[in-house]
């Protein structure tokens, strides 16, 4: 076989779709955030950032950076091995703590990432309960998929937010059979927010282990930050609760949270814990600053959801269509794969807007769109460029729009 030829003829199979991608190389400015340099051969170019995870510009808080440098003078850069073998460095013990307080639980447990943190979590407890079955919501995010797949447990995939038809496919099994229940609060794509007290009443109904992917809520809602099921008052009835520490805490890693014996059990037996090396102190000691602050003060919060609304309001009276849901992620929709991308690039190339194309497979065929995370540190000006600009190019592509607002 001639393997480079295989390689080549798939990419370029990539490219005539349109959602071949190409990586953005920017240098974010302490400070100055959502203002980056972009980076193209020799030149670079002044952009805004309008697609950032960094939901709250935490990355760039004062408390944030000055206990990294604190934690790198005092420690040095790497924790020194995995967790079991001298890489355990009591900030990480100070941020699991933090951790397990923010969500109400006895433990919680550190990952590299979130996308470890779901697929060694939900892998080690469907593989190594016996006999469990795994229900897994259908819009799951890729990590929680691969996490179900390499336990090799029994799985069902129900309807997306439909408690109904997981109440069916839970009435399948009897209560001598484990159940594990997996699914997110926020949904990162559409913006949509499951239904978790429908979900938990059926759960508790059939005895099964509640699993919640909080990774786009923690943070964010809540009156301290721990997601959707703190806002609404159901963190003592979900079995686990996964978060991330790299999207509205601003920095690395990924988390479970649960019963003492249950972390226990995942820190026991999941290879993607025993075998990865801790995180750097630095990071966790940042993440744990974060998590501090955002505990005490809603400013974040309140001024994040404020930006939200002023460009869903802007979307709206330019008629720009975009999907209407309760969460901070606005997806403005394109559907259409080479259109996408050239929006993207012009608003890049002509305006120095940085939104990235989201295009199959990411999300289905059809429904390509630019995912706009508005943040705290986006001003008025910013979005006032972002609407006019999004506004001109939609003229150019003769997309169609919606009804304007009054």
């Amino acid at each position: 076989m001639d393997y480079e030829a295989y390689f080549a003829s798939e990419l370029d199979g990539v490219r005539e779709e349109g959602r071949y991608r190409v990586f953005t190389d920017i240098k974010r400015h302490r400070g100055k955030f959502p203002h980056a340099t972009r980076f193209v051969d020799d030149e670079t170019q002044a952009v805004t950032v309008w697609c950032s995870n960094d939901y709250l510009g935490m990355g760039q808080h004062p408390k944030v950076i000055e206990a990294m440098h604190n934690c790198l003078d005092e420690c040095g850069a790497g924790a020194g091995g995995t967790r079991n073998i001298s890489g355990t460095n009591h900030y990480h013990v100070e941020l699991e703590a933090e951790l397990a307080d923010l969500h109400g639980k006895e433990s919680a447990l550190l990952f590299t990432s979130g996308y470890v943190s779901n697929w060694a979590g939900l892998g080690t407890l469907a593989a190594k309960i016996p006999g469990c079955v795994v229900f897994s919501d259908a819009l799951n995010h890729a990590s929680m998929i691969e996490g179900i797949r390499h336990s090799r447990a029994p799985y069902k995939i129900w309807k997306h937010n439909d408690p109904e038809d997981l109440d069916r496919m839970l009435s399948e099994f009897g209560p001598d059979v484990p159940k594990l229940v997996a699914f997110e609060s926020v949904y990162s794509m559409d913006g949509d927010i499951a239904p978790i007290a429908e979900i938990l009443d059926v759960c508790e109904k059939h005895g099964a282990m509640s699993y919640i992917d909080e990774v786009h809520a923690v943070g964010l809602y809540g009156p301290h930050g721990g997601g959707i099921a703190e806002r609404e008052g159901l963190m003592d009835r979900i079995t686990v609760i996964e978060g991330t520490l790299g999207k509205a805490f601003g920095v690395m890693g990924g988390y479970i949270a649960a019963s003492a014996n249950l972390v226990d059990f995942v820190r026991s037996f999941a290879s993607g814990f025993i075998f990865s090396t801790a995180l750097p102190p630095a990071v966790a000691a940042g993440a744990a600053a974060s998590i501090r602050h955002l505990k005490m003060s809603n400013e974040e919060r309140e001024a994040q959801q404020d930006r939200v609304r002023q460009v869903r309001r802007q979307l709206d009276i330019m008629g720009i269509p975009h999907l209407d849901n309760p969460s901070h992620i606005i997806p403005v929709m394109v559907g259409d794969a080479h259109k996408c991308k050239r929006i993207s690039d012009w608003l890049m190339d002509n305006h120095g807007i940085y939104v990235q194309p989201i295009n199959y497979p990411t999300v289905p065929v059809g429904t390509e769109r630019l995912r706009l995370t508005p943040s705290p540190v986006h001003g008025d000006g910013d979005i006032d460029a972002l609407i006019t600009a999004l506004s001109e190019i939609w003229s150019q592509c003769e997309l169609a729009r919606m009804a304007t607002a009054a």
